[in-house]
């Protein structure tokens, strides 16, 4: 008998190996995700995250328990850079990563228990849009409590902060954009889009052409978790030379502006392309 009937077909062990937790919950399908699977997962989160996984299947926890843990990872991500000087940004950049970790695991346990659901993907969701919706925030806070001299002070300076809530409010309402395709479709009855590159080309020419310059220039990748929170770190580190955080001031309005980009490009690209027909 094969070693993929033994683990596949056939009744798992409670107590899996490393290499069986691979093979059942780390198939191509997943692995091969062109939307779905963030870089870091690709580059070693994979390959951490079936030790973390294994030792998980040993407790009583369930797959949405660990995606509520993904959750709470991701919100305390936001609230580190709350944290003055460079030790905000740092504990941010490895909850962000911890964020990502959970993300994987929370899978991995669902497709060994054979316990997947809706219920597990609304709260991945939930926790996807609560860590991008709060970074930015909490990047604004950061900034408007510097600029009003805290702690000795304690006055918020309103601009940054506003502009935190917008950048925030703009990162929302792209992320919904995608979401937004689905619905359109499940209330039409069309089938579920297959998560492969060619499903987004735009048909148009012109914003083909753009679409494949952006692939040099990713900034429309940057509005994710990892990314914001990785970002915020360099710009804590040039603070460190530069004083005032002037670095992290121009991270926020640069994101902005290109934020604003990013949404009428991501816009174009669905109306141009395959999602909705």
């Amino acid at each position: 008998m094969s070693y993929r009937n033994d683990v596949t077909d056939l009744e798992r062990p409670a107590r899996p190996t490393i290499a069986e937790i691979r093979e059942v919950c780390q198939p191509p399908a997943i692995r091969g995700r062109t939307n779905s699977e963030h870089w870091v997962a690709d580059v070693y989160l994979r390959d951490i995250s079936p030790y973390l996984t294994k030792q998980l299947l040993k407790t009583p926890i369930t797959a949405n328990q660990v995606t509520w843990l993904m959750v709470a990872t991701g919100a305390s991500a936001a609230f580190a850079l709350l944290i003055p000087g460079i030790w905000g940004p740092l504990l941010a950049v490895f909850l962000g990563q911890m964020q990502m970790l959970w993300d994987c695991c929370d899978g991995e346990v669902a497709r060994w228990r054979r316990k997947s659901s809706p219920m597990g993907v609304f709260i991945d969701r939930v926790g996807h849009y609560t860590a991008e919706g709060l970074i930015p925030i909490a990047l604004g806070l950061r900034v408007g409590l510097r600029a009003a001299g805290f702690p000795n002070e304690g006055w918020l300076d309103s601009i940054w902060p506003f502009l935190g809530a917008l950048l925030s409010v703009i990162i929302l309402y792209n992320k919904a954009l995608n979401d937004m395709v689905h619905v359109s479709r499940a209330y039409n009855d069309l089938p579920k889009l297959v998560d492969k590159a060619a499903v987004g080309v735009p048909s148009n020419t012109g914003l083909r052409n753009l679409r494949s310059i952006a692939k040099f220039f990713p900034f429309h990748r940057a509005y994710h978790s990892v990314e914001l929170t990785i970002l915020v770190l360099v710009a804590g580190i040039i603070d460190l030379f530069v004083g005032d955080l002037g670095a992290t001031r121009v991270l926020l309005v640069a994101l902005l502006g290109l934020g604003i980009v990013t949404i009428v490009g991501h816009l174009a690209s669905i109306l141009s392309s395959s999602k909705l027909r």
